[in-house]
């Protein structure tokens, strides 16, 4: 079964719009994250930018889902995402989750708990990881590794903590 596409209304990093049918080929890591989640910030984004500068882009494609769920009027224009991704250099492509009644619409396709949350396809576009909170590196290096090779998905267990925002990551 083919994943839910993402829908975004407004992209960043990129000259056109990025489809996981375009990445097709290539694995893809996805990170739905809001910028001021803590979580998000000192570990989701930051791990991103590594796995970015690990694997070489004809292999993994690297992307950010800004899932806003909370705080919509100090982080929900696409004026203050691009200053922070400025701040932050962030430069793979970053999407904007589109809202659809209060509601991030990707997040609520792939029934994300909140942010970060971790998005990894393999090669043939099927979702191999979907995990909420912090993902250990050596796990998330180690399922890269797979979804590049499309590989089974390997288990990689929450241990993210429940409620709003944690250090870890923010809940729905």
């Amino acid at each position: 079964m083919n994943p839910p596409p993402w829908t975004i209304s407004h992209w960043f990093n990129t000259q056109a719009p990025v489809t996981l049918e375009a990445l097709r080929g290539r694995a893809v890591l996805a990170v739905a994250f809001q910028m001021l989640c803590p979580g998000c910030v000192s570990q989701g984004l930051p791990q991103a930018q590594r796995a970015r500068a690990t694997f070489r882009e004809d292999d993994l494609a690297v992307v950010g889902l800004h899932t806003v769920f909370e705080h919509h009027e100090a982080q929900g224009s696409a004026t203050a995402l691009e200053a922070f991704l400025h701040e932050y250099r962030i430069t793979f492509p970053v999407g904007i989750d589109a809202q659809e009644n209060g509601a991030p619409v990707t997040m609520r396709a792939y029934g994300m708990r909140g942010t970060p949350t971790t998005l990894l396809y393999d090669r043939t576009g099927q979702l191999r990881l979907h995990q909420f909170g912090h993902v250990e590196d050596m796990a998330l290096g180690a399922s890269i590794v797979a979804a590049m090779a499309s590989e089974a998905p390997l288990s990689v267990e929450s241990q993210a903590t429940t409620g709003a925002c944690a250090p870890d990551g923010c809940e729905r």
